[in-house]
This record gives structure tokens, C-alpha cells and sequence, in this order.
């Protein structure tokens, strides 16, 4: 007599660090996970690149892996699911297969100057329509100027060979055997040209930013019928159900469904997304770096997040431990910042690539600030979380003040979540509980493939995530308001001074 085989999703998580796969049941259990790290490249201020090569190579990589182990424990895959980081665009050569420049990472900034003169005419007109200003970087018009300026690729657009495309689009094309080229719209709304209410792309942007907009992948929904895979790649034959950005599949994963629910996912930075519901903020566009984006878009219905990030919270550490060597990781700044009770006066900035909160300034630069003869270790440890923890306090503001929706709790994830000096740090500035679900590392996985299967694979909504009910652990506020509000003014007050030495130096460089 033989056993019955376990059903089960072939799930991806590509991340900007690394991609994970992983095999998803109906219970909720993560299986078979395979990890493979991915390198980022930043050759000069503001240019933030990887090789989709290596991305696409180290997908095919983990999931052969994670399909091998599957096959082993007798499980059967039914069905694949995606996540993605969302806006970090890819140009390739469809003969070929392969990339023709570096992929541009969403953390690049080199095109601030271009979007920022198109801001008067345009930035009203996107907050409203698309969610967000034109901000500091956008996909199309690094495509746009990549055909325009670099022969390799100008010669495969004339030759109607060039394919373009967030991660979700490079991947699925590749791994589908029809060579699908379609988007879904939790990644089309980080691109930046994506009407939210209507479900279509915004043209008449993507002609301000001379994009030629035949090279635009079809719209489709988060869950979706989207293919089926190449038995030549992956060795399996099987449906793709969805595919969607990496922030919201984690979202799904943790239960972070319902209106004033918000969610922490820290990792390369800090994204912090606040559920709204069915209705699009109050106030679109108070902020520019607060944006309204597609949570997850099934049966032809969308719900909407406002999200604020901080862009470089878990990589400042990794600056300050690999780079300056102050620390030896991230566990040992938490170890020593627990033996202190404060900075000590210490203030650190993780603004290694810019600010986006309060105010959009690319310039603003990282600080660590207020250091005397006198200062340890354990404080500028402190400091360096604290200043995590403040910069996930102005997130939230700003996502509350946009959307008019009060916060009931802060459920967080992400490698840095595993520190509870952070976790206390962030409960105590904002005010709410932070409720910490374990295995969040593998929500992103978990979330996506709860969509894949929400269709009537497995359940007929979106399940109710009981995998982390047993241990979750839950910091409350410990800080009375007077001293919560001391400390954000302060916060603010050093932010301030940042953001006028980045806007001198602005000034500055347009001068010269």
C-alpha cells in the first residue's frame, strides 16, 4: 500500500538580498527551503544595480533544489506561486534570453534631477491617480534613456527583440512556458504608472518620460491564472496562480489582512505598510514619500496599503558591521544595546541613500551624531537601533496622516524583528503594541502561496495564517507620553537639520 501524497505550492520569494524557495501546504508549513544570496552593486552615488542574470540563474538554482527535496518527502507540487521585489527593473534581449545592462535596483536614485523637473506639472496629478509623486526613481525612464543612450539595447528595440519588466515579468517570462509578459498590480504600483482605480497604466506619464509603451507586459491580477511552467526549466509541469510584490505576499503571510492593521517588514530597509480597506486614502499626496499601493488585487477587486519605508535600516547594519567593523553583526548590536537604558545623547540616522520621510531629499546622507569622550559601545549600539526603531515611528505617522485610519497594531517581520531591544524601542516611540509572530522569515513564502491557492486550490478566500498563533510574543508600550513625545521632537529636530544641510547642498550642486 502506498501513501498518499501531500499536496503542496512551489513557492518564490526573490528578494533584493536573496532568493528563497520553498513548498507551501495547506496547513500552512513551510518545507524544503532552499536559500541562495544575491550580490548588489553601487558603482557611484545614487546608482543602485544586480545582475538579472544571476537573479534569474539563482531562481531556476533554489527551486530545482526545493523540487528535488519535495520529490523526496513525497510531497506533490500543484501549483507555483511568486514574490518579488517589486520596482527594480530589467532590460533583455527576448532572442536570447538574457539581460543587456544591469538590472536597476529599486533603491536607485541616479534620475532624481530628471523626475524632479518634471515635478510641477506631474506630481499632483500622481498622487491622486497612481498613489505617488514621481518620486526618485522610476523604472521606464531608466529604460527609456538605456534605448535612447546604449547601442546593445537601442539595437534590440529597433529590432523589436527587447523585453522590459519588473522582476515578476523577467521571471515569469522565463519560467512559463508561453513566455508570459504580464505584471501584477502590487508591482506595477511601485513602478510608479499604474491608475489605481482603474486598473490600467497612466499613458500619458509614460509618454512625459518617452517610454515606448509597446514594451509595456499586460496587467493582470496579484491572483491570477498565469501560465504554466516550462517542464525544460523548473522539471515540472504545473499552473502559476500568483504573483505579487514581496512586501505584500508577507503581509498575507503574517495576517496583516484588515483595516488599521499595520506591518513591519524589516530587511534591506524598512517598509511599513498600513491596511486601508477597499477606499484610497483621505489624503493622497500630503507626503511624497507616503504612497498608496495595491495590497493584493483578486477576483477583479482591489485593497489598498498606504506605505512609508526607510530604505536603508537592516543594510545600514550591515554597513556598520562589514564595512566599518564596528560590530561583529547585528546579534551583537543588540546584545550590547540592551546592557544600556539609552544612547547616552548618541543619535544615528540610516539614511545611506537618502530620506524619504517627512520630507523626499535623495542628499540627505546617514549620521551618527552626539558622541563624547565618554560614549560606549553599547550606546552607539543603542543608537543605531534606536535610530531604526524612530524612522518606523515616522513611517507610521506619516501612513496615518495620509490615510486618515488609526493604528491598532504593529505586527512586524523581517531579520531585524528578532531583536526585542528594537521591538521595545519601536512600541515605546510609537505608542501600540508590537506583536511579533515567529518563523517570520518565511511569511513572504507562506503569504504568496495562500493567494495561489485562495481561488478554490486549496481555500476559497485568503486563510486566516494560524502558523505563528502558538508563540507570538507582544511588546507593549512601556514609555509614558510625555517622554515618547520628548523623544519624537527631538527626532524630528535632528531630522530638520539634516534635511537643511542636504537641501544647502542641493542647492549647491544646481548652482555649479
Amino acid at each position: 500500500m502506498t501513501s498518499q501524497l501531500k499536496d503542496v505550492i512551489l513557492t518564490i520569494d526573490e528578494g533584493t538580498s536573496g532568493t528563497r524557495a520553498a513548498t507551501v501546504s495547506a496547513d500552512g508549513d513551510v518545507s524544503c527551503l532552499e536559500y541562495l544570496p544575491l550580490e548588489v552593486d553601487t558603482p557611484r552615488p545614487g546608482v543602485v544595480e544586480q545582475d538579472a542574470n544571476a537573479i534569474l540563474d539563482k531562481t531556476v538554482a533554489a527551486c530545482r533544489a526545493t523540487i528535488a527535496q519535495a520529490s523526496q518527502a513525497g510531497l506533490r507540487i500543484v501549483a507555483m506561486a511568486i514574490a518579488t521585489q517589486r520596482a527594480t527593473a530589467v532590460l533583455w534581449d527576448k532572442n536570447t534570453g538574457r539581460a543587456l545592462v544591469p538590472a536597476m535596483v529599486w533603491q536607485d536614485t541616479r534620475y532624481v534631477g530628471e523626475l524632479n523637473k518634471l515635478a510641477p506639472v506631474w506630481d499632483s496629478i500622481l498622487a491622486k491617480q497612481v498613489g505617488r509623486a514621481g518620486g526618485v526613481r522610476s523604472p521606464y525612464l531608466w529604460a527609456a534613456r538605456h534605448i535612447r543612450e546604449t547601442a546593445e539595447v537601442a539595437q534590440a528595440f529597433a529590432e523589436k527583440r527587447l523585453g522590459f519588466g519588473t522582476i515578476d515579468t523577467w521571471l515569469l517570462w522565463h519560467l512559463t512556458l508561453d513566455r508570459v509578459y504580464v505584471t501584477t498590480p502590487t508591482n506595477a504600483t511601485s513602478a510608479g504608472a499604474y491608475i489605481l482605480a482603474e486598473h490600467r497604466y497612466q499613458r500619458d506619464w509614460l509618454d512625459a518620460l518617452a517610454f515606448p509603451q509597446e514594451l509595456l507586459p499586460e496587467l493582470r491580477s496579484d491572483a491570477d491564472d498565469l501560465g504554466r511552467t516550462n517542464a525544460d526549466v523548473l522539471g515540472i509541469d504545473v499552473p502559476i496562480l500568483a504573483s505579487m510584490g514581496d512586501q505584500h505576499a508577507g503581509a498575507i503571510g503574517l495576517g496583516c489582512l484588515d483595516r488599521g492593521q499595520a506591518m513591519c517588514i524589516h530587511g534591506t530597509g524598512s517598509f511599513v505598510d498600513l491596511i486601508i480597506g477597499s477606499e484610497q486614502p483621505a489624503k493622497a499626496g500630503l507626503f511624497a514619500g507616503t504612497t498608496t499601493m495595491v495590497a493584493r488585487r483578486r477576483n477583479n477587486q482591489s485593497q489598498f496599503a498606504v506605505e512609508t519605508f526607510a530604505a536603508t535600516t537592516g543594510s545600514a547594519l550591515d554597513w556598520v558591521c562589514e564595512k566599518l567593523h564596528w560590530f561583529g553583526n547585528a546579534t551583537e548590536i543588540s546584545r550590547l544595546a540592551a546592557e544600556v537604558q539609552s544612547s547616552g545623547g548618541v543619535t544615528f540616522i540610516p539614511a545611506l541613500t537618502g530620506l524619504r520621510t517627512p520630507d523626499m531629499q535623495p542628499n540627505a546622507r546617514a549620521s551618527l551624531t552626539g558622541i563624547s569622550m565618554a560614549s560606549t559601545r553599547p550606546e552607539v549600539a543603542y543608537a543605531i537601533l534606536e535610530g531604526i526603531a524612530h524612522s518606523v515611528a515616522s513611517c507610521l505617522e506619516s501612513d496615518r496622516d495620509v490615510s486618515g485610519v488609526d493604528i491598532a497594531e504593529l505586527i512586524v517581520g523581517g531579520g531585524l524583528s528578532a531583536s526585542d531591544p528594537l521591538l521595545q524601542m519601536q512600541a515605546d516611540l510609537i505608542g501600540v503594541p508590537i506583536r511579533r509572530k515567529p518563523n517570520t522569515a518565511r511569511a513572504t513564502l507562506r503569504g504568496a502561496a495562500y493567494l495561489a491557492g485562495s481561488r478554490g486550490l486549496f481555500w476559497d478566500d485568503i486563510p486566516r495564517s494560524t502558523a505563528f498563533a502558538a508563540e507570538e510574543q507582544v511588546f507593549e508600550p512601556k514609555m509614558q507620553a510625555d517622554m515618547r513625545n520628548e523623544r519624537r521632537a527631538l527626532w524630528h529636530a535632528r531630522i530638520k537639520s539634516e534635511l537643511d544641510h542636504a537641501n544647502v547642498f542641493a542647492a549647491h550642486e544646481t548652482d555649479r
